[in-house]
């Protein structure tokens, strides 16, 4: 199929129904269990649109380019609160990965047992060569994204920038 949808480029599955591929998505660098990450979302209400952060460890992480989803955990006022946020999804504004925890699990679910220091992960030292690969290949993957997008869609606004207000 040939046609744009207003927000993406539409495909067919094999199944025979079409799906919208999205192209104004965020770039989701590399995420592991035991991460800790800042994932800015666009939150919208009525007519203005805001950007909410939600900062947390990384609990689970489920590959896919268009099915795949990270699970975000985090403690507010004493109250454990998880979210899981699409990789594919047009809401997730940037990712950013804070501190690599070094952890031996791939799903890190005994942390909602776990309070206060019990819950805590020790952080993965990394050498200054290797976080400058991992840099490079979010670069250029952010680059290779942008390639396609604009010869899938020359015409489009791909991956505009979000303005923030402060209201005081």
């Amino acid at each position: 199929m040939a046609k744009t949808a207003e927000k993406g480029k539409v495909a067919e599955t094999k199944g025979g129904k079409p799906r919208t591929a999205n192209l104004q998505r965020a770039v989701i660098p590399h995420l592991s269990a035991g991460d800790t990450v800042k994932v800015t979302s666009r939150i919208i209400e009525g007519d203005k649109e805001r950007a909410q952060l939600f900062q947390g460890v990384v609990l689970k992480v489920k590959e896919g380019d268009a099915d795949g989803n990270f699970t975000v955990r985090r403690v507010a006022y004493g109250v454990g609160v998880e979210r899981t946020f699409p990789v594919a999804s047009p809401m997730i504004a940037k990712v950013e990965v804070v501190r690599h925890g070094r952890v031996r699990r791939a799903r890190l679910f005994y942390l909602r047992n776990l309070s206060g220091k019990a819950a805590r992960i020790k952080e993965k030292r990394l050498s200054k060569e290797k976080l400058a690969m991992i840099e490079a290949v979010g670069v250029a993957a952010e680059e290779t994204l942008l390639e396609v997008a604009s010869e899938v869609m020359p015409e489009a606004e791909i991956m505009p920038e979000t303005t923030e207000t402060s209201e005081s």
